[in-house]
Order: structure tokens, then C-alpha cells, then sequence
């Protein structure tokens, strides 16, 4: 690659050449950094004098493998004595620079008289540098006489050479002498930049031209489109707060009932919901002891607000044939039992919507004192034992994020025998488990266990045709609405269970597992694992699992070179290998360009286009 420039004008000082030093030109290439060439290669006088009279050539290398080759013309006369070399010169040109001498005002008139109007017809967006050498000898001289007004009439003046530049859109430069500073940092600043500009755009251009080249000769290598896209799966919204809260007013379950100080039935309730909540309720149903808690302000609320009737002649008592009663619970103070509905809701809504209680209890208690009496109360019974009570501000509490006490707390119950009601039997081992959570969180078993089955009277129950792990993840769930399973083979487990008991949402967050785990294994991975992808799909299509069984077809599809190579894919059915068929990627199209680029490519045919 090389750049030509096209140097114009006599930068020289009529009056003075004796003591004029080396040209423009020829000082920038002789000290440039960015130049090499020693003085021998620069100038080419011999050659250029049979070949090109009209110009004094030059040739360097510029940025180290770039060739630079320079035509300087000083006389306008033999410049216009070979007028065809000269016009295609300035046409060819990369750069042009014309130089004028201030204080030789002929010079600068032979430039702008006749120079300029060549360059404006042969001008084609080509950079024009305007550079005025030397220094204006009367610029010092401010007084008014005759001689010195000569002088002053000789020089060219600085707005003479930017009205110059403006007729070509140049850039103009003044040098006061040739020096290291004008000429390496200040023309050669400038003449730089636009080398640069002119080998990017000689380099774009090549580039074109290779591409349309390219376009024309030979095949072109094939475009691999994009994969289709996955179906989205959307997550069911969390009912947890709501199950719970619904489990208060169905009256299913019940274990424990409120009285009033009068012995009148106030609320029903559930021990597991009211133990996840409070230790006040676990020291009251037994579930912990005073020294387990070792905290005297639940104890003390404990003893003062609620009591324990177990008397078989109880008035208030209603005549029921179940072997285990409900609990009887008397509460002792009457303000708050006349409240403890709202309080109960409260507490099965999650216990954290303070505003909602105290608005509740102020419009029952119309005194002040006895509202703020009661709300300390309720802060006692959800106090954590040996902690100073952080629920004194109700608002500050409920700006926080709310804290969900049942999926914490009612993990401490899973899997163990406290309050208890029902037995499950799975694998020769047992799980214990409470039948209020069951039925509020999932409609198959509360239908089981409140119709006419044999599971309604029953507290050791079998279970069949799931292990024992994939039971206590799916109790899990039912506890604490999250479950984490080990791998896609248990997710899959889980999912089944889940479509036995009708959870909808587990089958989702199961679905969404395997999902991720898939989505997230590479290539090499997908190649080498031993899980049936093939079995998986048919597990999901058999258990109404349409959003996987459509995701993983389409997987499959997605990922063809892969599964192909399997066993298992033959075992796909006439309507699934269709559809993977169809869906493939990449496709055979593809396949068969990309066979025909490769035999191209290696043919003898083939040439290098770019060598």
C-alpha cells in the first residue's frame, strides 16, 4: 500500500536565497520519525529527470511498510509545460500541499493564480494542506514610512492565506522557520493525520473490493440460522398465605376451641398453625416446656391469659363421637377475647398486617388504653424467647418486608411426631404428619380426609406407588410452599406425586427444575449423560405435563446432532419424530449446503482469492 503527495509552490525567499535552507519537503522526510530512507533513496533526480522533468521526485517508507512517494514542482512554468503528467499527478494524489514563502508575494500570486485553479477542477474530496514558510520581516516594524510600506506591501499577510484556504477547504498552517518544532510536530502533525485518514480509506475500500470479489467468484459458505425459539413456561403464583388463611373458616381440623371467661364458645382453631406462630402456644399445648424456653414473660403471658379445661362435663362443650375432642382453651382476659377473632386472622394471614389489627381491635375497644393493651399482648404472644421485643413499632414492622411465619416455622413440625394427628406409611417406614396443613393445601387430601373414605378415620394411612424421599419433598412443600429436589430424576419423581395429589403449582416449580438444569448443561454434557430424554418426555406426556412434554420436543429438536446419535430416539413415536423432524436444527438445508461449501472449498477449483 502507498500514498502519494503532491507538493506545490516555492516555499523559497526571492530576496534571500542565499541563505535558504533545504525545502519543505525534503527537511520533513529527512527528520520525520515515521519516515525511514537515507538520503541516497529520498531523492530520485536521475530517473525523474528523463521520465518526469516536471517534478522532483521522492520516496521514503512511512509507518514502518508503507511507501510514500512525494512529486514537488516549485516553477509554475515547468509545471505547465507538461500538462498532461501534471494533471494526472494532482488526480492520482493522496495529499496535496501548497507552499508559499510570506515574504516573496509573487510566489504566493503564481499560487493563487495559477495553481489553484488547476487543483479546483481536479479536485476530488482530496485533503489540501496550505502551508506559509518564514517569518514577516517588517512584522516588528510598526512606523509609517515609505520604505517600510514597501516592505509591508511584499509580505503576504495571514488573512491573505486563510482567505486562500477557505476558496479550497485547506487546512492552513504558518511555519516561521524549518525547524525540528514546525516542521516534525506542526506540519508533520498534520501531514500525518491525513496519511492516516488515507490508508483507512484505501483500507475500507480493498476491503469492498474483496467482498464483492468474494460475492462473485465461488460459493459462499452457508447462513446457520437461528434456533426456533422455546416455549416460555410461566410460574403459578404462590396461594400459600390464602390456604392458610381459608383454613380458619372452613372449620376442617379442628383441634383446640377459644372460650370466653362466661364458658361461651368464641373461635376455633388449629395447634400446628398457632405453635408456628408462637412459643406462648407451644408452652400452652405441651409442644415445649418452661425450660425449654426459658423466657419469663411468655410464660408469664402464658399463665395469664389462657387456661386449660379438661373437664368431661364441660357446659359448653359440644356433644361430638370422635375418641379425641378438640381441646378446650378458656381465655381469661375479656378485652382480648373479645378481639381474638380478629387476632386469630392476624395471625393465619402471616402476622404481619399490624395496621389492618389495630384497626380491627379500635373499632370494637373504643378506649384508647384498652386498644394499646391488647396490641402489646398480641406483640408478647409472637415474641421471640430471650429477645428484647422488636415488634414495638407496628408501622415500622409492617413497612418491612413480611415475614412469612408458616413457611419458617412449620418446618420444625415436618417429619415429626408433635401434634400429629395422621401416620403415613411408605416403604415399611412412617411419616408423621398434621392433618390441618394436608387439607388446607391440597384439595385431593381434604376431600380424602373429610368424604366418606377409609383415610377419614384412619390415622396410619399407606401410600403407594412413591418412595420415601419423593413423599417428605412433596410434605415439604405442603409445609413450607418451596421445595429444592437433588436432580431431574427426582424432580420428575416429585412432579408425578404432584400430579397424583392434584398440586398444580408443585408440578410447575417441577417442570421449571428440569428446565433449568437442561437448559443450563453444555453440549459435550448433554452427549454423555445417561438420562433418557426420550423416557422423561413420554413420563411427562403420560402425566399431563403438556408444558414439558412440548418443551422437551422441542429440546430435542433444538439439539438433533445430539439425540439423534442415541438408542433412545428411536424410540420417539411417528407424531414425535415428525414434529422433530420439522423443527430440527440446524436443518438439512443447512446440512446440505454447508456439504457442498466443503467439497467446494477442497476441490481443486478452488483458489485463494485473497493470495
Amino acid at each position: 500500500m502507498s500514498i502519494h503527495i503532491v507538493a506545490l509552490g516555492n516555499e523559497g525567499d526571492a530576496f534571500h536565497q542565499d541563505n535558504r535552507p533545504s525545502g519543505l519537503i525534503r527537511t520533513y522526510l529527512g527528520r520525520s520519525p515515521l519516515v525511514s530512507g537515507d538520503e541516497s533513496s529520498l531523492l530520485l533526480n536521475a530517473a525523474s529527470t528523463v521520465a518526469r522533468p516536471v517534478f522532483t521526485e521522492y520516496q521514503a517508507s512511512a509507518f514502518g511498510n508503507v511507501k510514500l512517494v512525494v512529486h514537488d514542482c516549485p516553477v509554475w512554468d515547468i509545471f505547465d509545460s507538461d500538462w498532461y503528467t501534471s494533471r494526472n499527478l494532482i488526480g492520482g494524489a493522496d495529499i496535496i500541499v501548497i507552499k508559499y514563502n510570506v515574504n516573496d508575494k509573487f510566489s504566493f500570486h503564481e499560487v493563487k493564480d495559477n495553481y489553484i485553479p488547476v487543483i479546483k477542477r481536479a479536485l476530488n474530496s482530496v485533503p489540501v494542506i496550505i502551508a506559509a514558510v518564514g517569518t514577516r520581516q517588517n512584522e516588528e516594524l510598526p512606523c509609517t514610512c515609505p520604505l517600510c510600506t514597501s516592505d509591508r506591501g511584499s509580505c503576504v499577510s495571514t488573512t491573505e492565506g486563510i482567505q486562500l484556504a477557505k476558496e479550497l477547504g485547506a487546512t492552513y498552517l504558518e511555519l516561521h522557520s524549518l525547524d525540528d518544532f514546525y516542521i516534525g510536530k506542526y506540519f508533520g502533525g498534520v501531514l500525518e493525520y491525513f496519511m492516516i485518514q488515507a490508508l483507512n480509506q484505501k483500507t475500507s475500500e480493498k476491503m469492498k473490493k474483496r467482498k464483492m470479489s468474494n460475492s462473485f467468484h465461488g460459493i459462499r459458505p452457508p447462513q446457520l440460522e437461528q434456533p426456533e425459539k422455546m416455549p416460555v413456561l410461566k410460574a403459578e403464583a404462590s396461594h400459600y398465605n390464602s390456604d392458610l388463611n381459608n383454613l380458619l373458616f372452613c372449620c376442617q381440623c379442628v383441634d383446640v376451641v377459644f372460650y370466653n371467661p362466661d364458658l361461651k364458645e368464641v373461635v376455633e382453631a388449629h395447634k400446628i398453625v398457632l405453635c408456628a406462630v408462637s412459643h406462648v402456644f407451644m408452652l400452652l399445648f405441651n409442644v415445649k416446656s418452661p425450660t425449654d424456653i426459658q423466657d419469663s414473660s411468655i410464660i408469664r403471658t402464658t399463665q395469664d391469659l389462657f387456661a386449660i379445661n379438661r373437664d368431661t362435663a364441660f357446659p359448653g362443650a359440644s356433644q361430638e363421637s370422635s375418641g379425641n375432642p378438640p381441646l378446650r382453651v378458656i381465655v381469661k382476659d375479656a378485652l382480648f377475647c373479645s378481639c381474638l377473632s380478629d387476632i386469630l386472622r392476624f395471625i393465619y394471614s402471616g402476622a404481619f398486617q399490624w395496621e389492618e389489627l389495630e384497626e380491627d381491635i379500635r373499632k370494637k375497644l373504643k378506649d384508647s388504653g384498652d386498644v394499646s393493651d391488647v396490641i402489646e399482648k398480641v406483640k408478647c404472644i409472637l415474641k421471640t424467647p430471650g429477645k428484647i421485643n422488636c415488634l414495638r413499632n407496628c408501622k415500622t414492622y409492617q413497612a418491612r418486608k413480611p415475614l412469612w411465619f408458616y413457611n419458617t416455622s412449620l418446618k420444625f413440625f415436618l417429619n415429626k411426631p408433635m401434634l400429629a394427628d395422621v401416620v403415613f406409611e411408605i416403604q415399611g417406614t412412617t411419616v408423621p404428619a398434621h392433618r390441618a396443613i394436608l387439607v388446607a393445601r391440597c384439595e385431593v387430601m381434604a376431600a380424602m380426609f373429610n368424604g366418606n373414605y377409609m383415610e377419614a378415620k384412619s390415622v396410619l394411612i399407606p401410600v403407594y406407588g412413591v418412595s420415601k424421599e419423593t413423599f417428605l419433598s412433596f410434605l415439604e412443600y405442603l409445609y413450607t410452599d418451596s421445595c429444592c429436589p437433588a436432580g431431574i430424576f427426582q424432580a420428575m419423581c416429585l412432579l408425578i406425586c404432584a400430579e397424583m395429589y392434584q398440586v398444580s403449582r408443585l408440578q410447575h416449580i417441577c417442570e421449571l427444575f428440569i428446565i433449568t438444569q437442561l437448559q443450563s448443561m453444555p453440549s459435550r454434557e448433554l452427549a454423555s449423560m445417561n438420562l433418557d430424554i426420550v423416557d422423561l418426555l413420554k413420563k411427562a406426556k403420560f402425566h399431563h405435563s403438556d408444558c414439558l412434554s412440548t418443551w422437551l420436543l422441542h429440546f430435542i429438536a433444538t439439539n438433533y446432532l445430539i439425540f439423534s446419535q442415541k438408542p433412545e430416539f428411536q424410540d420417539l413415536s411417528v407424531e414425535e419424530r415428525s414434529f422433530v423432524e420439522k423443527h430440527r436444527w440446524p436443518s438439512n438445508m443447512y446440512l446440505k449446503q454447508l456439504a457442498e461449501y466443503r467439497k467446494y472449498i477442497h476441490s481443486r477449483k478452488c483458489r485463494c482469492l485473497v493470495m
